[in-house]
């Protein structure tokens, strides 16, 4: 039995049965990774013996008799930017390389709660800024259903061990798309919650008003299971809401009989892939076979948002990563002559292209001057797209999107970067209004790469567009193709 396949609802049922245990399924995941990890790169850091431990404390509970949650004893993995104490955090950068943090996210407090196993911690871009994970510090990712393509990011490590049967379940981070796309990219499905639905303690900050932590899985069971342990009010995180998490389990039933679904005409025009759009419409099809409503509505400021978003996100990266500045912790510089000179060489050398490019852009457009003109006027505009989507959901329950315009391209770093912000088109958006989100998979291209679909749904509304992906799912086959390991690396 291929252990690795299954999903976590199917493990749980299997260990609570004995027909496997915890530490035989650890043992099972490790091996896939030592088998397949060489090609795909996924992980930065791997944390056997502990996995191996808490794994045996979940077979003596078992065997005493006792009760489970449903995420006991299955592993996952968490991507490298949410602290975990006592193991390596790095943000896939050479600036935390040597970081362990003291004290553990709120999400993983909540997942060590459930005794669930951790293997170790996923490749990502370097602090979150890209959407390929080939900023990493510590080398690309590659594509398990290619390995000559991008895997998305930037929490392209942790679909990545998806895809490639090296995690069951895995945490990524959300800032303009980062759970969504390269869950696209994989095959696999991964959810944005609702701004303010999990806590960002402990995850390290990227842009404060957009950054959201959320599961990649192989199915939407899984992803709700996932969301019912990390979802609730934390005290140590202000934007954190106090509402009332329900059993997002509960939402999985196969129905969408006059759910009205809204197809933005701004996310289906110039710059979507032929293919991308062939199989999204078959997916629109299928949901008017199941009994949805389709309806077209607009979203018309769809076309300032990435502009907007690279004002804002920058901007924020800009505050937050002033805090790494070789004096307290993480890189230093150790030939220069004055603190002011560590402290440029410490982040010249510490941080690579793209988070200096980030960086650079987000304190001029804070600087005086150009405050107004850029931040505030962004800010603005920000205000307009989320009024958008109001308003689309006055016709609407849900809407549905492309995740991607475009299926996973080549690794060869050929790619402009406006070329590939401009790629996030369709999920940046999502972030700007606080919005929850799903990407699941919709079909696949001729040459085999997989295609996903976004659903977006009101505030607080994951149950809704859980519930519609979740039809999707049981009405289709997508979910259950593995990823091939094909390609060249």
């Amino acid at each position: 039995m291929e252990l690795y396949k299954l999903t976590a609802h199917e493990l749980h049922d299997k260990l609570v049965k004995k027909e496997v245990s915890s530490v035989e399924l650890t043992n099972a995941l490790y091996e896939r990774i030592d088998a397949v990890e060489d090609k795909v790169n996924a992980y930065v850091t791997l944390d056997k013996e502990n996995a191996l431990a808490q794994a045996a404390k979940v077979d003596a509970k078992i065997a005493a008799g006792e009760e489970i949650a449903t995420l006991a004893g299955v592993p996952g993995a968490i991507k490298d930017n949410i602290c975990t104490k006592g193991l390596l955090t790095t943000c896939s950068s050479k600036m935390l390389s040597n970081v362990v943090p003291i004290y553990d996210a709120h999400v993983i407090k909540n997942l060590r709660a459930d005794e669930t196993i951790f293997l170790g911690k996923t490749n990502m871009d370097e602090f979150a800024m890209g959407s390929t994970t080939e900023t990493s510090y510590y080398g690309p990712t590659h594509n398990p259903w290619n390995l000559e393509r991008v895997p998305g990011g930037s929490s392209g490590g942790s679909a990545a061990a998806i895809a490639a049967g090296e995690a069951i379940w895995t945490l990524g981070s959300d800032t303009g798309g980062s759970i969504r796309q390269p869950a696209s990219f994989n095959g696999c499905v991964g959810i944005k919650p609702t701004y303010g639905r999990v806590s960002r303690y402990g995850c390290v900050a990227f842009a404060s008003s957009l950054d959201q932590i959320g599961p990649i899985t192989r199915d939407v069971t899984d992803a709700a299971i996932v969301l019912n342990t990390i979802c609730g009010k934390d005290e140590m995180d202000s934007t954190s809401l106090d509402v009332a998490v329900p059993d997002f389990t509960k939402a999985l039933r196969s129905d969408v009989k006059g759910l009205r679904i809204g197809l933005p005409k701004e996310y289906f025009g110039e710059g979507i892939d032929p293919e991308v759009k062939a199989e999204i419409m078959k997916a629109v099809k299928k949901y008017e076979e199941l009994g949805a409503e389709i309806v077209e509505v607009s979203l018309p400021h769809t076309e300032y948002a990435v502009i907007t978003y690279y004002i804002i996100a920058p901007a924020e990266a800009s505050a937050n990563l002033a805090r790494y500045d070789g004096v307290r912790y993480g890189y230093r510089n150790l030939n220069a002559t004055s603190a002011p000179e560590m402290t440029t060489m410490s982040r010249t050398e510490g941080f690579g292209l793209e988070v200096r490019r980030r960086i650079m852009l987000g304190t001029y457009v804070l600087s005086s001057g150009y405050y107004d003109a850029y931040y505030n006027k962004a800010m603005q505009v920000r205000t307009l797209i989320r009024r958008d989507f109001e308003a689309a959901f006055e016709k609407c329950d849900v809407l549905l999107t492309p995740t991607s315009p475009v299926p996973a391209y080549k690794i060869d770093g050929k790619m402009d970067p406006l070329t590939i912000y401009m790629l996030d088109v369709t999920t940046i958006p999502v972030n700007m209004a606080g919005l929850p989100g799903i990407s699941i998979p919709c079909g696949f291209a001729k040459d085999g790469m997989p295609i996903g679909m976004q659903l977006i749904g009101k505030v607080l509304d994951e149950e809704t567009i859980l519930r519609a992906a979740y039809t999707f799912e049981q009405a289709t086959e997508y979910h259950k193709v593995f990823a091939p390991l094909g390609g060249n690396k």
